[in-house]
């Protein structure tokens, strides 16, 4: 297929850029829409949802065409849930936080430490264990058409933090009502507050919150280190997104079609997240050429955080399932990130 090549050379030489703009849509075909929360370019979700489209676009040229909508233009999360299930957005990428009203077992990625890095994640987000989450997500009716690579979440504050109990007393933005991330900044003495993520640039720099946790891509396209003090990089949690739709959009589709848009999610899941690392150790760089201050944790400091958090995987595992975070466990352990 000519698509196939066309995609990877695009993602090979130009991998912070996305392979082609979807707008643009002809009158016959039929518009469907894909909401993002993040900047398109420079950000690994952005990207990889311009790619997608790009990619469907050229496929299925007359017939359908993709338009891609960033920033919470649209929609945020919350809402895109909402609007799939009338059928007034057709792709959303929340992330795996996000989806705690259908199954506890995604919790699983808000567990502190969890992982060492995002391609241990990925080896998890590979295993045939993740079929639990992915039918867990698809019987709510948002079958999961892929997931997608962010990377490891930082601390940021407006006081530098090199222990868990830097921040005391302050309020951190969180993304969701996670039991699991409600624990984490108990431990440290911080008080949660659960924003979006078009609001939280504007509630750092007013005050309303003087702290987040978030992937350096994130920091970095939204400018939160502008107003904090440091980002501490404590490399805590992973941040991925599972690229969905509604069940009622696949239900419309024939055979042969559906499989165009299943199989090309797929594909470029595999391209674009070999790249989200680079991406955000490059917005890590850009941070830096900025001015923006990061904290790098010394091995004591951070076996300090690493014992902290230890007592609440243990707290927690029941609620997720046991199996499910001790094969994490183990695949973690026996993950080659270099493979």
């Amino acid at each position: 297929m000519k698509f196939l090549s066309t995609l990877v050379a695009a993602t090979l030489v130009a991998p912070f850029m996305a392979a082609a703009d979807p707008t643009g849509c002809d009158g016959n075909e039929e518009v469907l829409k894909f909401s993002v929360v993040t900047s398109l370019k420079g950000h690994p979700k952005g990207e990889a949802a311009m790619t997608y489209a790009a990619a469907i676009n050229e496929q299925l040229n007359g017939s359908y065409c993709i338009e891609v909508y960033g920033n919470s233009e649209l929609y945020d999360d919350a809402e895109g849930f909402v609007a799939l299930e009338q059928g007034d957005l057709h792709f959303a990428a929340p992330s795996l936080a996000k989806f705690g009203d259908y199954t506890q077992k995604m919790d699983l990625f808000n567990l502190p430490f969890l992982f060492d890095g995002p391609l241990h994640a990925l080896e998890f987000l590979q295993s045939d264990e993740v079929e639990q989450l992915s039918d867990e997500v698809t019987n709510a009716g948002f079958p999961v058409l892929s997931y997608w690579s962010n990377g490891m979440r930082q601390f940021s504050a407006t006081v530098p933090m090199r222990r868990p109990g830097d921040a005391e007393g302050l309020t951190f933005r969180v993304s969701s009502s996670s039991p699991i991330t409600a624990a984490v900044l108990d431990t440290m003495g911080i008080t949660p507050k659960k924003l979006s993520f078009s609001k939280v640039y504007d509630a750092l720099a007013s005050g309303e919150v003087q702290g987040q946790e978030n992937t350096w891509a994130n920091i970095a396209t939204k400018e939160f280190y502008r107003v904090q003090a440091a980002v501490t990089e404590s490399n805590h949690t992973y941040l991925g997104y599972a690229m969905i739709t509604s069940q009622r959009f696949l239900d419309s589709l024939d055979p042969e079609t559906r499989a165009v848009f299943v199989d090309t999610a797929k594909l470029v899941a595999h391209e674009r997240n070999r790249f989200a690392f680079e991406l955000n150790q490059q917005q890590r760089q850009n941070i830096l050429d900025d001015d923006g201050i990061i904290l790098r944790l010394t091995p004591t400091e951070m076996q300090e955080w690493r014992d902290a958090f230890a007592p609440i995987l243990e707290r927690f595992k029941p609620s997720i399932g046991a199996e499910l975070v001790e094969t994490a466990v183990r695949i973690n352990a026996e993950a080659d990130p270099f493979n």
